[in-house]
C-alpha cells in the first residue's frame, strides 16, 4: 500500500486530495506514518518503526494502525 501520487501532505497533519477537493487533518503519529506511505514502506516496518521509536503496545497498535489504514482506504487516500 502506499500513498496516491497526487495526495498532499504537511508536517502539520494536514492532507489534501486535489481529486476530489477533500482536506483532512491527522496528528503527528499520523503524519509520520504517512509520510512512512509515501516512502512505499510497507505495514511491518511501519509498525515495527514506530512500536522501536515511542513506547506503545505492539498488539494495540496494530489494531489502530489498521483502523487508520481502513479510514485512508475509505478515503480514496491510498493505492492498494
Amino acid at each position: 500500500m502506499r500513498l496516491k501520487k497526487n495526495i498532499a501532505t504537511s508536517e502539520a497533519g494536514f492532507i489534501f486530495n486535489p481529486g476530489t477537493g477533500d482536506s483532512y487533518s491527522s496528528n503527528p503519529l499520523g503524519s509520520e506514518i504517512l509520510s512512512n506511505l509515501k516512502d512505499d514502506i510497507d505495514r511491518k516496518a511501519i509498525i515495527n518503526l514506530i512500536c522501536s521509536k515511542y513506547d506503545v503496545d505492539k498488539i494495540q497498535f496494530e489494531k489502530d494502525f489498521d483502523d487508520f489504514i481502513s479510514q485512508l482506504i475509505d478515503n480514496n487516500l491510498l493505492d492498494e
